[in-house]
């Protein structure tokens, strides 16, 4: 029996930050490392940018097909965000349900929130800028805002940073290798915690498949 085959449940970890702090680029780092992990592609109704693909970024969708998903109650939940509507859909944690798996979801901090409440074992992670300059000059070099668009989403990163004490784990997004490996960390953590686990089978003489230790 493999420590897969013990596990219980799926693990949906959130992964928020304010606009320009890092939760996109971090969660494709730990995707290119961590292969058995689903990651949620969140639908939207803003314009697609620069270098981003349909169903793998986002699933870029109209304002009448995303009112339809509503109808249809496809979304764990959605809001606006700097002015276009964004979605969190449930077969991404369905199939993670199914799978047992690791899931990945980027969100903002109302998505973040919703999520917690629909789902409570799910882990939050904050990710937070070093300071607002290093938010700002980020904004800045990403280069797919106008000035006046910065400052209002520096307004609202001042808002969302106040959840902080609401998630479960705060990392400082200063280097990215160093908040890759944190959250890495995070995730090893909660997949070993006991709560995760049904040893029904294995106290029952099925064992682990894994070879034991030789003796010194």
């Amino acid at each position: 029996m493999s420590q897969q085959e013990l596990l219980k449940n799926e693990i949906l970890v959130v992964l928020s930050s304010p606009s320009g702090g890092g939760k996109t680029t971090i969660c494709e780092k730990i995707l290119k490392k961590h292969k058995d992990h689903i990651y949620s592609v969140s639908a939207t109704t803003r314009k697609r940018r620069k270098g981003e693909k349909h169903g793998k970024d986002y699933l870029f969708v109209s304002e009448e097909e995303f009112k339809k998903k509503i109808r249809k109650k496809e979304f764990v939940e959605w809001a606006w965000v700097h002015g276009e509507r964004y979605g969190t859909l449930k077969k991404f944690v369905a199939k993670a349900k199914r799978g047992k798996q690791v899931a990945l979801f980027v969100l903002d901090v109302q998505g973040g929130m919703a999520f917690k409440k629909k789902y409570p074992q799910s882990v939050l992670i904050f990710l937070l800028p070093p300071s607002m300059n290093e938010l700002k000059t980020r904004l800045l070099k990403r280069g797919t805002e106008k000035t006046e668009e910065i400052k209002k989403r520096l307004k609202v990163a001042l808002k969302e940073m106040k959840f902080w004490s609401k998630y479960d784990y705060v990392v400082i997004n200063a280097s990215l290798s160093q908040t890759v490996d944190s959250v890495e960390k995070i995730i090893e953590s909660e997949e070993l915690k006991s709560t995760r686990f049904d040893f029904t089978g294995w106290s029952k003489g099925k064992g682990l498949n894994k070879k034991p230790r030789p003796q010194s």
